[in-house]
């Protein structure tokens, strides 16, 4: 009887695929890197290191980022304090332009290169775009920074106005795999998402593009939520992870074990070879000091500094002398992988 061949091993395959030809794994291929036992996770997290760096080097994007218009939000993402729909204690506020300024001027204080208008909203009405377009100009006119937006879903005529003020990038997440996002918001589909993030590449913006992971999602759905990421080819993923917020539908969740966390960074890592791959919410809780460093030697290039949206970040002191100690460089103003 003639012998079946022995199985590539996928972390062999990995280095051979990825790390030699910079071609990123498919949905079948990053379902088997989660599957991996934890015994293997220091292989798993080296192998997605080399490739970090042969493809995107040893630089890492730093950002700020701030809320413009907090709380009171239509819809209903179930992850999020900042519906109105939820019994959350987030209530609705807004920034003024001065203040927006000074948090840019803070952010660029920590090294940081790109800083991140951020609004709760649907999409935005024309009293939040003119402040926008208030807050870029008063932002370029001081500070030397790139300033990013994330204002919900937009119409052709608002993605040509942001590209017209010079957002460098624009972030709207796709939060979750498509078969689970009915799971996580109702109150609007995942292709509603798509559209403006199609509109966003063609009109010239880099795109951000990332979501939650540990909301209830299937390892199958994580490897889902990688490929649909890689459909869209976004310039930066932000990898968040649940942070439970009380009043919220997933306020009882689980943490996601750090295991399985730093399972996801290297797997992206693996799927998204040359992508910027931020570090985001919920890192705190769920990986700890050692966790970070260990995704930063996972495959992540890339951090938010300080507080996020409505919950406590790490110092940005903190991070920075992280990538002093791992001697990673903070990417300069304006380059680009």
């Amino acid at each position: 009887m003639t012998q079946a061949p022995a199985r590539t091993d996928i972390l062999d395959l990995a280095r051979d695929q990825v790390l030699r030809r910079g071609v990123g794994f498919d949905r079948d291929r990053t379902l088997e890197v989660l599957r991996l036992p934890d015994s293997r996770l220091e292989e798993l997290l080296g192998v997605a290191h080399e490739v970090r760096m042969a493809w995107c080097g040893p630089e890492v994007e730093v950002e700020g980022i701030v809320s413009l218009k907090t709380g009171g939000c239509p819809e209903d993402c179930h992850f999020c304090s900042q519906s109105g729909l939820f019994a959350s204690p987030v209530r609705a506020a807004r920034l003024d332009i001065p203040s927006l300024v000074e948090a840019a001027k803070q952010t660029a204080k920590t090294g940081a290169t790109e800083f991140c208008i951020v609004a709760a909203v649907r999409g935005p009405d024309e009293r939040l775009m003119a402040q926008v377009a208030a807050g870029v100009e008063a932002i370029r006119n001081e500070v030397d920074i790139q300033v990013a937006c994330s204002l919900g879903m937009l119409t052709q005529d608002q993605v040509d106005q942001l590209a017209a003020m010079g957002v460098h990038r624009y972030n709207h997440n796709l939060e979750t795999a498509r078969s689970y996002f009915p799971n996580v918001v109702t109150t609007h589909t995942w292709e509603e998402r798509f559209d403006t993030l199609r509109m966003v590449r063609e009109a010239g913006m880099e795109v951000c593009c990332g979501g939650i992971l540990g909301m209830g999602e299937s390892l199958e759905q994580r490897a889902e939520f990688a490929a649909d990421l890689a459909s869209v080819e976004p310039d930066e993923v932000p990898l968040n992870f649940l942070d439970p917020r009380p009043g919220t539908p997933f306020a009882d969740r689980e943490v996601l074990p750090a295991t399985e966390a730093l399972k996801v960074v290297a797997a992206f890592r693996l799927a998204l070879p040359r992508t910027i791959l931020r570090f985001a919410g919920g890192r705190e809780i769920t990986l700890g000091d050692l966790g970070a460093k260990q995704g930063m030697l996972g495959g992540i290039n890339a951090v938010i500094v300080g507080n996020y949206l409505t919950t406590l970040g790490r110092r940005a002191e903190t991070d920075l002398d992280l990538l002093v100690d791992l001697q990673m460089p903070i990417k300069a103003l304006g380059e680009s992988i």
